[in-house]
């Protein structure tokens, strides 16, 4: 396959986002935020975050939603992904994701709960 493109893997990291823009019913913030939970769950680095920075500032979110976000999934993914993903959102975004030190501790207590009842 012969390509005449100077960035052929952006190339098809774009078009891969658009097809799958145009064949998704959510509206855009929902969208936006499915794909930032998603990055968090695959430990994304910041650089993945990159390509939702339009998208997130023209659908309107806010930090508090991002927030919610990753308080949503925490239970499911994990304090390490999730604060690894606040960092990441932190400096891919330009988001500052507060994290208190107390709701770091009550997560990481609640894991270790978990996992000594498991």
């Amino acid at each position: 396959m012969t390509t005449t493109s100077d960035t052929p893997v952006l190339d098809t990291l774009a078009a891969m986002t658009i097809d799958s823009l145009e064949r998704c019913g959510l509206d855009e913030s929902t969208l936006i935020l499915t794909r930032i939970a998603a990055l968090a769950a695959m430990d994304a680095p910041a650089v993945s975050y990159l390509a939702h920075v339009g998208p997130a500032v023209r659908a309107n979110l806010t930090i508090e939603q991002v927030q919610d976000v990753l308080v949503a999934i925490a239970p499911v993914v994990g304090t390490a992904r999730v604060m690894a993903a606040a960092a990441h959102i932190t400096e891919a975004l330009g988001f500052t994701v507060a994290l208190a030190d107390a709701e770091a501790q009550a997560m990481a207590q609640a894991e270790a709960e978990s996992r000594s009842r498991g």
